[in-house]
């Protein structure tokens, strides 16, 4: 059955959150038209007793049944009035029981429900209010740390084409030099938008509350001048013991040292200095002197206070003749000063935009992390959230069936005669089910499924180091220099060497069942998302159902699923066309053909994930209740839609796919391993975060393969006619270990189970043969029938070059042919050559390809 923890997510959070809320809100409705209801017929019950009550006074006259004692017609007059006053007086009763029995207790937990949901829903909120703003931050630190990024580049790439100036001594040379004007736009001229967040204490603050916040402690503190030996006096001045105390009032400083490191923020962006002291280090103490800048002022729009002119700085260097008085003169002190204060004196203007560009990553990156925190925390506030508001909605369906059944037995046991109208609401009462009506509100009003997205630090020169969770499936694995990523075996191989210290097969299958809080897997997750292989000790230090979490954790973060998105409408219409019994070996026909266009990585690591799970379940001899919830719970991970709407919702092609490859492993990626002997289409990419080092790397090789040809002593051998198909790619792409041969010393093919994980082993780079010196069958025969007359030049080229040369004689590689000659082969073949038989011994012997983790070759 679905649950609240996976049904109600969406990629902003907010949407899913408020679809559930609305509902539950509507609940909260239903409750109080509950309330109502009995409130009324307790009102009605309670006036119509009354009313019944008040009828014997009534009939009370002088002068009637009064007179005559002993008149039947007296005793059965009054034996009516008592009964009509029973009667007032049990409904008064039943009113009173309603009360007391329904409308008292329910309304208190009706009052507490609303109080639940509302508080959780203003939390929920607020953290998602909180993940935005932080996102907003992460986006614009990202632009700015792109555009130092590439003011480096175009500084390095002047710096390549500088002149060096020759000297003259033409004197109309030196007059004729026009210096250019360069207009500085200042930090009060931009826009908040276009400003960077500041990191002011632990926090990135928007430049607007920077700008009010020192308006604040303009306003606020009280501004002095201090006088210094030789510099003169400096105006609006405050010492570090009044700054610090206006900090810790009014910023929310928790602490002194928290307080200090805000003011020593507001001192590195230059809204504050340090006079008559060398450094610039801000610090809580009654003698130290800051004095707020111009910046200062510009941010917070407030002019500075004018200065006593009695005790201003008299200026000893006047320059185009200005005037004594006038502010703006730089004095000897200023020069001072701001020399004293300079935290990087001598540095170039290369050297600092060099270093602005490490600054902004830095900041750029310590965002990333921070917003990567705050969605983890969210991801697990809205976890608990979601199970917990599903508890409640149980109780309150339970509560509401409870009110029914409360309220029919406080009215049928004081009133008989309505025994059968309760018995009738009784019966109402039992047809509500509350997991039928949870099961309702999911498959009608559930927005998706938990699939995080997380947003990793893009590094401008495609370098994905330093991070493991959230990276393309193929850059890890380039990253790794393995076929399958490092994570995924290091897991998988410690999940195989600790089953057996579990008791029992139940206890080794219910660790991939078992529902593991989000935290713990979050804790797991921070502490190996490095881009490095986890430690051994790192993963022994948690429990084996938050390993086996963290692995699925991080097949859910992927960008992309392992089976493509573009491939679900494929599969889609293999199971609504070829889904019947009967017909598996058309859909797994297909379903071998879809597969086999996804790029390498992919489909060595969905083997390696499903050999596991293979093994797992014939070892412990699993039933069909662990399968079904093992492929449950991997379905998102395997295959999943680009966009989830509610018909992709309700679909199941993923589960069913992910069933077949748990029954038809072997067929399945044994058809994969002969596929790919023959030439396969690329897989096309949707990864363009590689895309500049797969240019460079493209341009690289054509340049080598250009020189090499050029320096080719002799033009290409054509033996016995043949032609280079045009079928074969340039730079055949090596699918395969070459470092041992597939076949054994007895010339029998070795057959391998699956892509098993490997084991950590020494592994030695062995070139595969290049496309070029493949055979093809076909060309190889017409050709020998009629072969052309071959020029003396042509075959003395070919003798000088020796046999080698004759091995690499352009050959088609078509599917057909199926044949990849090793380097052994080669070698024992290259004094002899027989077309025949060798063709015979290849169709005797399909040599399959299969994908090992191993080093790549670049």
């Amino acid at each position: 059955m679905p649950e609240f923890a996976d049904s109600f997510w969406s990629s902003d959070y907010a949407g899913g959150l408020g679809v559930l809320f609305s509902k539950l809100q509507q609940g909260i409705v239903e409750n109080q038209q509950v309330l109502l209801v009995a409130r009324m017929r307790a009102d009605a019950e309670e006036l119509y007793g009354t009313k019944l009550c008040a009828i014997p006074a009534a009939a009370e006259k002088n002068g009637g049944f009064n007179r005559d004692d002993g008149a039947t017609a007296r005793q059965a007059f009054e034996a009516w009035r008592n009964e009509t006053e029973e009667a007032g007086k049990a409904h008064r009763k039943v009113a009173a029981n309603i009360r007391a029995l329904v409308l008292d207790p329910f309304s208190n937990w009706c009052e507490d429900h609303a109080d639940r949901v509302n508080n959780s829903h203003e939390e929920l909120l607020e953290l998602v209010k909180d993940y935005d703003r932080q996102h907003e931050q992460v986006k614009k630190l990202r632009s700015h740390y792109f555009n130092k990024c590439r003011l480096v580049e175009d500084m390095e790439e002047e710096t390549k084409f500088i002149a060096v100036p020759q000297p003259t001594d033409s004197p109309s040379s030196t007059t004729a030099k026009i210096t250019p004007v360069i207009k500085l736009v200042s930090d009060a001229d931009k826009d908040d938008e276009e400003l960077e967040p500041l990191e002011v204490g632990d926090e990135f603050m928007q430049p607007g509350q920077v700008k009010q916040k020192l308006a604040d402690m303009l306003e606020e503190i009280p501004l002095g001048e201090v006088k210094v030996a030789i510099l003169g006096t400096y105006p609006n001045v405050a010492t570090g013991e009044v700054l610090v105390a206006w900090i810790m009032k009014n910023w929310g400083a928790s602490s002194v040292s928290y307080a200090e490191r805000i003011g020593q923020d507001l001192v590195g962006h230059g809204f504050l200095r340090l006079i008559g002291a060398v450094g610039n280090t801000f610090s809580n103490n009654p003698k130290l002197n800051y004095q707020f800048r111009p910046k200062a002022f510009q941010w917070a729009g407030v002019s500075p206070k004018p200065v006593n002119s009695l005790l201003r700085r008299q200026t000893t260097i006047h320059m185009n003749g200005s005037s004594k008085d006038e502010p703006s003169s730089p004095t000897i002190g200023d020069y001072l000063g701001n020399f004293l204060t300079n935290q990087h004196p001598g540095e170039t203007s290369n050297d600092r935009i060099r270093r602005e560009a490490k600054e902004a990553d830095a900041r750029y990156k310590a965002g990333v992390r921070q917003l990567d925190l705050m969605r983890c925390k969210l991801e697990e506030a809205i976890m608990e959230h979601l199970k917990f508001m599903e508890k409640c909605e149980v109780d309150r369906v339970k509560a509401l069936k409870s009110v029914i059944l409360d309220f029919s037995g406080a009215v049928s046991n004081i009133i008989p005669s309505l025994q059968r109208t309760m018995d009738q609401i009784e019966i109402h009462q039992e047809s509500i089910l509350p997991v039928t009506d949870l099961r309702y509100l999911i498959e009608n009003y559930r927005t998706g499924s938990f699939v995080p997205k997380v947003i990793t630090y893009e590094n401008y020169y495609n370098s994905p180091d330093e991070q493991t969770f959230g990276i393309d499936l193929e850059a890890r694995a380039r990253a790794d220099r393995k076929r399958v990523p490092i994570i995924i075996t290091s897991i998988l191989q410690f999940l195989d060497h600790h089953y057996p210290d579990l008791e029992g097969d139940e206890a080794r299958r219910g660790i991939w069942l078992v529902d593991v809080p989000l935290g713990a897997t979050h804790h797991l997750r921070n502490s190996i998302n490095n881009g490095k292989a986890p430690p051994k000790e790192v993963l022994a230090n948690y429990e084996i159902p938050i390993v086996a979490s963290v692995l699925k954790h991080y097949l859910l973060e992927l960008p992309d699923s392992i089976v493509s998105s573009t491939k679900y409408e494929i599969i889609k219409t293999v199971y609504v066309t070829h889904g019947a019994e009967g017909k598996e070996e058309d859909r797994l026909t297909i379903i071998q053909n879809t597969l086999g266009t996804l790029p390498l990585t992919n489909i060595a690591t969905l083997d390696a994930i499903t050999t596991h799970f293979t093994r797992l379940i014939e070892l412990t001899s699993a039933d069909e209740s662990f399968v079904h919830g093992l492929a449950q719970s991997l379905t998102n991970c395997i295959l999943r839609p680009r966009v989830e709407s509610p018909l992709t919702l309700n679909e199941r092609h993923s589960y069913r796919l992910v069933r077949d490859l748990l029954a038809f492993k072997d067929q399945i990626f044994g058809a994969l391993k002969r596929a790919s002997t023959t030439a396969r289409p690329r897989a096309i990419s949707t990864d363009e975060s590689q895309r500049r080092q797969h240019v460079e790397a493209r341009n690289r090789a054509v340049i080598h393969t250009v020189k090499s040809r050029s320096s080719s002593p002799a033009a290409p051998v054509m033996r016995h006619g043949r032609q280079v198909s045009s079928d074969v790619t340039r730079f055949p792409i090596n699918t395969s270990p070459t470092n041992s041969s597939p076949r054994s010393s007895g010339g029998r093919f070795k057959q391998r189970e699956s892509l098993e994980v490997p084991e950590e082993s020494p592994k030695t780079d062995a070139p595969a043969a290049p496309a070029e010196q493949q055979d093809s069958p076909d060309s190889d025969s017409a050709n020998r029938k009629s072969p052309p007359p071959q020029p003396a030049a042509i075959t003395a080229a070919a003798v000088a070059h020796g046999l080698e040369k004759k091995n690499s004689l352009g050959r088609s590689g078509h599917a057909s042919s199926g044949r990849f000659p090793r380097r052994g082969n080669l070698a024992r073949n290259m004094g002899k050559r027989d077309s025949v038989a060798s063709d015979e011994s290849d169709e005797a012997h399909q040599v399959g390809v299969t994908l090992t983790d191993k080093p790549m070759d670049y």
